[in-house]
């Protein structure tokens, strides 16, 4: 059989043509199209006998299109609400069958939430093995099954999140009583549930898997300022812990729900830190907090947690502030990677 010939849409980093080649199936990308400088600067780093187009996709005319002569498109577009419902509905007209899927890392033992939302569409006639029409599978299907997964849900219930009023909890590893609790996190009864019972899953490996051995980390240390604005809302974690926030491109600039970050002090007890900030002066609370050696993750480790091999780099004028913005806006390899196989399979 002839190697695929594939064209990458909004290539960024290159997520997607390091999922096709840990993949192993037989493919070629032709060309990549992304406008981004900067993230083209990466990818030709990384894949520099690719043909890349610095262009947008209304750019570039059907004649030239028709010229790549691909068989296969591997994209991973911008988040805009009217995506889905246009994408399903153009992908059915022209005779695809097709897939939803929303996947976390997590699935694949990976300590990394990063939740997205996944679509592959074949073109035939008849349905995929997996199929389930009208529903998106919370798991990677298995294709020697007769039946669609039993967990799959309806895409509308599960874009409709649950509202939870905010409450004053204790220790983030474990969950406890409303009346007993501590003033330590800004985290809801679930949240604290949730965290738990991700650093007791023994199917997920663990931070310190993913981590740097060799790196100056004074760099990445949070400064003053922000550990006193921000402590109550950080996700601290441990390299003995096999969960992460999702990174976003803002990580490093900002704090909120951007991605974890991790004490690196590891015999001093998170409780009795923040138990014993009350009545502090700035000085002491920040006296106390520096204890914990709280830094952010490297570039490098975040790269690892999307699944990018050792050998995948940056050239040395990108910035670490850019680094975090390019890997915040790509995706997880190994995640796509076993969705290509599915599909090709």
């Amino acid at each position: 059989m002839e190697p695929l010939r594939v064209l990458e849409l909004y290539s960024g980093i290159g997520g997607m043509h390091q999922a096709l080649r840990e993949s192993c199936i037989p493919a070629q990308v032709v060309a990549a199209i992304d406008v981004n400088t900067v993230a083209n600067e990466v990818y030709k780093y990384n894949f520099p006998h690719t043909q890349l187009l610095a262009k947008t996709i209304e750019g570039i005319t059907l004649e030239e299109f028709d010229r790549l002569s691909f068989n296969m498109i591997l994209m991973s577009p911008p988040c805009q609400p009217f995506t889905r419902d246009l994408l399903i509905q153009t992908i059915e007209n022209c005779g695809f069958q097709y897939q939803e899927f929303l996947l976390s890392p997590t699935s694949l033992g990976i300590p990394n939430s990063r939740l997205r939302y996944f679509l592959i569409a074949k073109l035939q006639s008849e349905p995929l093995p997996f199929q389930a029409p009208g529903q998106v599978l919370m798991e990677f299907p298995k294709i020697e099954s007769e039946h669609p997964e039993k967990h799959a849900i309806d895409a509308e219930n599960q874009i409709e999140g649950k509202k939870i009023e905010p409450n004053i909890w204790s220790d983030s590893s474990r969950p406890c009583s409303g009346k007993a609790a501590i003033l330590f996190k800004l985290e809801t009864a679930e949240e604290i549930d949730r965290k738990h019972q991700q650093d007791s899953d023994l199917s997920v490996q663990m931070l310190k898997d993913f981590l740097e051995d060799n790196v100056d980390v004074n760099q990445y240390f949070l400064p003053p300022k922000s550990l006193l604005r921000y402590a109550l809302l950080l996700d601290i974690v441990k390299p003995t812990c096999r969960r992460s926030m999702c990174f976003t491109k803002g990580y490093g600039s900002y704090i909120e729900g951007t991605g974890s970050v991790l004490q690196t002090a590891e015999d001093v007890q998170i409780e009795y830190i923040y138990n014993s900030l009350t009545n502090l002066s700035q000085e002491e609370k920040l006296t106390k907090l520096l204890m914990l050696k709280l830094r952010y993750f490297t570039p490098r480790e975040i790269a690892n947690l999307l699944g990018f091999p050792p050998d995948f780099g940056f050239p040395e004028k990108i910035t670490v502030k850019q680094r975090y913005r390019l890997l915040g806006n790509s995706l997880n390899v190994h995640v796509v990677a076993k969705l290509i196989k599915i599909l090709y399979e």
